[in-house]
């Protein structure tokens, strides 16, 4: 509609512009036998000046209107007149213009063929044509390639909706597409993690419900035990005696059918949540702050033997990574060993997350004599303290995992400081022109080429 718009006006102009230049012509030549006739040359003259013209100009003497190809009406009413008048004829146009010399009026005609007024005119509807199908299938080529991107995100995130709306939480999608279904993705990545979060807590709920129902059914249980014998078989009892052993046998049967049913749920319960972890992406995302705080419990007790002082900070908020816990875990078990192993007892250490511009900073700094060749030490493999040289590469092959790196440095408190750059799991995507190299470019440039800002001495 939009090449329409603009390519039929601009080929009616080509037209008009045309046989606008060809009339100008056409007055061209009327001008060189009108300035003949009005100088009185003669019958030789006015021959010279139709050659001159190039042919196919009639003059028509006063009262003379014969081979003309108007009408004799019109041009007996063209010599009453001063100006010269345009007519439409068979197989094209004619303009006479009137010539007064000596009192009388003589019409010079030019004939302009249809052939002249049309010359060129169907190249030039062609080429527009040409021009808009062009327009129009560059539009399609360009907006199919949008809309594909589009297209597709929104197919993935209906997809992915039907599989956890029929139980499968375990599902993620790739954000992409424009910046809203982007948004979109992320939203239902996070809303996955909180379902699956939710069910485990839930679930977890109902197990260690169940477990207290233990206690009672066991004081319940010793209580039914410490009752007389149920045994109705031996010895001769009365109608009372009868009756109050067999509710003494189901008091104690229905115990025992309750303690089966609770462990029943239990295991159950249990079971599902063990389903529902091992479920969840392994190389999905783990709560960093949490895997700190669960790592120092353990490493706390350790520090407490050697007289350590600690610190952890920034650990009480949830910072989502792209990485496994397990790995996570151990690549903060590789650097803290190394604290424990390289760096007398006594000596502090901290433990501090922070995350800015859509990454993660997991550091570990110590008061110890710190790394002299951080450079080799980041070589997996070697090591000038007699290990085996592959803590800081368990740490670097995690950080690397999420597009991001481990860099070693000299710590505020004296010591070396060990910097995890991991990705923010929660950061939005860089939205970055789809047109162009340019734009493929940024799109797909290496992550782990983006710099995280060095953290000043004391940052949270």
């Amino acid at each position: 509609m939009a090449a329409l718009a603009f390519l039929v006006p601009l080929g009616l102009e080509q037209r008009s512009d045309h046989r606008t230049q060809v009339m100008s012509a056409a007055e061209r030549r009327s001008a060189t036998v009108v300035g003949a006739v009005a100088a009185g040359a003669g019958r030789k003259g006015l021959d010279q000046a139709v050659d001159a013209a190039g042919g196919g100009v009639l003059i028509h003497g006063p009262g003379d209107g014969e081979d003309s190809r108007a009408p004799a009406g019109e041009v007996a009413a063209v010599a009453r007149g001063t100006r010269p008048v345009v007519l439409d004829v068979d197989g094209g146009v004619v303009r006479l213009e009137p010539v007064a010399v000596a009192g009388k009026t003589s019409v010079v005609e030019v004939f302009v063929p249809d052939s002249e007024l049309k010359a060129g005119t169907a190249r030039d509807w062609w080429l527009l044509l040409g021009i808009a199908l062009g327009v129009v299938i560059g539009s399609v080529i360009v907006v199919d390639r949008l809309a594909r991107g589009a297209v597709s995100s929104a197919r993935n995130l209906v997809h992915a909706a039907m599989a956890v709306g029929g139980g499968d939480l375990g599902v993620r999608i790739q954000p992409s597409g424009p910046r809203e279904l982007a948004e979109a993705g992320y939203a239902f990545n996070r809303m996955a993690d909180r379902l699956i979060t939710s069910r485990t807590s839930e679930r977890e709920l109902v197990a260690d419900l169940s477990h207290r129902l233990r206690t009672p059914l066991t004081v319940l249980r010793l209580d039914a035990e410490a009752l007389d014998p149920d045994d109705t078989h031996i010895g001769e009892f009365s109608a009372a005696e009868l009756d109050r052993r067999r509710g003494i046998r189901r008091i104690r049967q229905a115990i025992i059918t309750l303690e089966g049913e609770v462990d029943q749920l239990i295991n159950t319960t249990r079971k599902a949540v063990a389903a529902q972890v091992a479920s969840a992406p392994e190389d999905g995302v783990c709560d960093a702050g949490e895997v700190i705080r669960e790592r120092m419990l353990f490493w706390s007790a350790l520090a407490g033997d050697q007289n350590r002082p600690y610190r952890v900070v920034g650990a009480n908020v949830r910072i989502p990574v792209p990485v496994a816990r397990a790995e996570l875990a151990a690549a903060l078990d590789a650097v803290l060993g190394n604290v424990f192993r390289y760096t007398p007892q006594g000596t502090a250490f901290e433990v501090g997350v922070s995350r800015r511009d859509g990454w993660v900073a997991v550091r570990v700094d110590d008061g110890g004599p710190g790394i002299p060749d951080p450079e080799r030490a980041m070589r997996r493999g070697e090591s000038d303290q007699g290990s085996t040289g592959l803590g800081l590469d368990i740490a670097r092959r995690a950080a690397q995992s999420t597009g991001g790196s481990v860099s070693l440095d000299r710590a505020a408190m004296g010591g070396a400081s060990v910097v995890m750059m991991l990705a923010d799991a929660e950061a939005p995507p860089k939205q970055a022109s789809r047109f162009g190299l340019v734009g493929r470019l940024a799109r797909e440039r290496d992550p782990v080429r983006k710099k995280w800002p060095h953290q000043r001495a004391g940052e949270a």
